[in-house]
Order: structure tokens, then C-alpha cells, then sequence
């Protein structure tokens, strides 16, 4: 800045000159963070603005600009995060502080089911796991477990029966679906004979019935 200097001595007469002052603004601005919470979206993601995480920065001589690092996270950052916000003054100085972000992921996964045919074995007997429903399940930070409320059957259960699928994401969060298995015996029985001597009565005639020649089918 041209600055005049006027000086006048005693008996009126004046004289100037100009000097250049230079103002500087050295003092650096003071940057304010807040801690937040923050979720996942559906990609299992999340966006981290300056926004969010200032709490009142200011400067002498007014802010230029803010700036966040990291500036996002996903689902490796589920919990506590320290992210640095950095201040800009319209001078050039710079100030940062330390955020501690929050990362949540409250998105219960999406149970998907299929029914399914369950078939008896020669014992009367069935087992299914809970991969047999699932029908292409899935979750924004991934699934930790399938499980299913019944996973065998005898021939009491021949016909359709309800069975619950429960999907647990690695975060907690859980969803449910049901499938109908319907439960078959198409195994043929074991059929065991026995010889059989019979004598004809004073009319010529016999009768047999099916158990005298069965010999223990099952």
C-alpha cells in the first residue's frame, strides 16, 4: 500500500513523500471439528464433506476453503475414523484438527428364498442346510451366517412345510424369509416273500391272505 507522508515545519512549509506499507496476514485461521456419526448407504459406502465436520472454523481475514481427508469410507471403517479437516484462509495459512467419525452400517441385508423339494431316504429320513433356500441373498458389507428354524423331516412331514431362513450381515443386522419344502417319499418299499404251503379244504379251495407270504416288508 503507497502511503504519503506530508510534513510541514514551523514556518508553514510542507514536503512529502511515499512509502509502501505491506500488510501480511500471518495468523493462520482457527479450524473447529465435530465428531459425527455417519451410515453406509446401499453400496456400503459414505461421503465425508467438510460440513460435516466443521464446527464453526473461522479467520481474521475470512476462509477460502475446507477440505477433508479421508473424504470417504466403506465397509473397512466400521467404527471410529480420524479424519484431519484442513482450513484454508483466503492468505494462504492453514490450520487442521482431528474429527473422529462414526462409521455405522444399520442396512439389514436382503433375504432372498427359493422353495425347494425335499426327498426321503430309505431310513424316512431328511436333512436340508440353509443354503438349499437361500436363493441369492445379499448385504452392502457382506453376510456372516445363513440359518434356517428347521432342517430335518420324517414322514410325518410329507407335504409342504414352512421353513424360516435368517440372514445375518458381518455387522449384526438380520433379515428373515421363508421357503416352502415340500417333502416327498418316492422310495419304493422293500418287499420280502416267504414260501407258503397251503392245503385245499373238502371244497377244493383255499384262501390266502397278503400277510402269509410277506415275510417282513418294510
Amino acid at each position: 500500500n503507497t502511503i504519503t507522508l506530508n510534513v510541514t515545519d514551523v514556518n508553514g512549509h510542507v514536503s512529502a513523500c511515499d512509502a509502501t506499507v505491506t500488510v501480511e496476514d500471518n495468523t493462520n485461521p482457527t479450524a473447529a471439528c465435530s465428531d459425527i456419526i455417519v451410515q453406509l448407504d446401499a453400496n456400503g459406502e459414505t461421503i465425508i464433506t467438510p460440513i460435516l465436520v466443521d464446527n464453526g472454523s473461522n479467520d481474521n481475514c475470512g476462509i477460502d476453503s475446507l477440505t477433508v481427508l479421508p473424504a470417504s469410507l466403506d465397509c473397512n471403517n466400521i467404527g471410529t475414523n480420524s479424519i484431519v479437516l484442513t482450513v484454508y484462509d483466503v492468505n494462504g495459512n492453514v490450520s487442521t484438527c482431528l474429527a473422529t467419525v462414526t462409521a455405522q452400517d444399520t442396512i439389514a441385508p436382503t433375504a432372498i428364498c427359493t422353495d425347494i423339494t425335499v426327498q426321503l431316504d430309505p431310513t424316512g429320513n431328511a436333512t436340508i442346510a440353509a443354503g438349499d433356500i437361500d436363493n441369492g441373498s445379499f448385504d452392502n458389507c457382506g453376510i456372516q451366517s445363513l440359518a434356517i428354524d428347521v432342517n430335518s423331516f420324517t414322514c410325518s412331514e410329507i407335504g409342504g412345510n414352512t421353513v424360516e431362513l435368517t440372514v445375518t450381515d458381518v455387522n449384526g443386522n438380520t433379515s428373515t424369509c421363508t421357503a416352502n419344502a415340500n417333502v416327498v417319499d418316492e422310495v419304493d418299499p422293500n418287499v420280502v416273500c416267504q414260501n407258503l404251503s397251503v392245503y385245499l379244504d373238502s371244497n377244493g379251495q383255499v384262501t390266502i391272505a397278503a400277510v402269509d407270504i410277506d415275510n417282513g416288508s418294510t
